[in-house]
């Protein structure tokens, strides 16, 4: 079997069990987009980077197929673009929640819990790297924070 014929039957077996298309992972991200331009914790830190949304939710859904449905669609460096960034696990549990909860709304159960499984793992991981971008190590169970000065500790 090629490769890509095992890619197409991963996520043919995937979309079969939770019902993710492509069109779902569209709705998904415009959603979830939505929440973030206007929420007061997360919309300074996507607006002083992302002036073309466009652009970007195209890269979000091609990232999400590839995440949720295995697809390989998206080829980004998405540690990279995050570790520079001025955010903590303050930003990522509130990244969570808005996202939890529009998977929820929108999605399907068992989709919403794909999509949030990953969702929680893309986040610890990101969460890590960014202090790690910052010369924290975080041992098992600390959170990153940035002091008051903008220094980073762990907490």
């Amino acid at each position: 079997m090629t490769e890509a014929a095992r890619r197409e039957q991963i996520t043919a077996g995937i979309v079969a069990r939770t019902g993710i298309t492509e069109a779902v992972i569209e709705e998904l991200v415009q959603g979830f987009y939505a929440r973030v331009r206007s929420d007061a914790m997360l919309a300074p830190v996507f607006a002083a980077r992302i002036t073309d949304w466009a652009p970007h939710l195209a890269q979000m859904c091609a990232f999400w197929s590839s995440v949720a449905l295995m697809t390989g669609r998206y080829h980004g460096t998405p540690m990279v673009k995050h570790m520079p960034l001025p955010i903590d696990a303050a930003h990522f549990d509130r990244w969570l929640a808005l996202f939890e909860a529009t998977a929820r709304e929108l999605c399907p159960p068992a989709a919403a819990a794909h999509f949030i499984e990953r969702a929680r793992h893309i986040a610890t991981s990101l969460e890590m790297g960014v202090a790690s971008g910052q010369g924290v190590m975080l041992g098992v169970g600390e959170r990153y924070k940035l002091g008051e000065a903008g220094a980073a500790r762990a907490r």
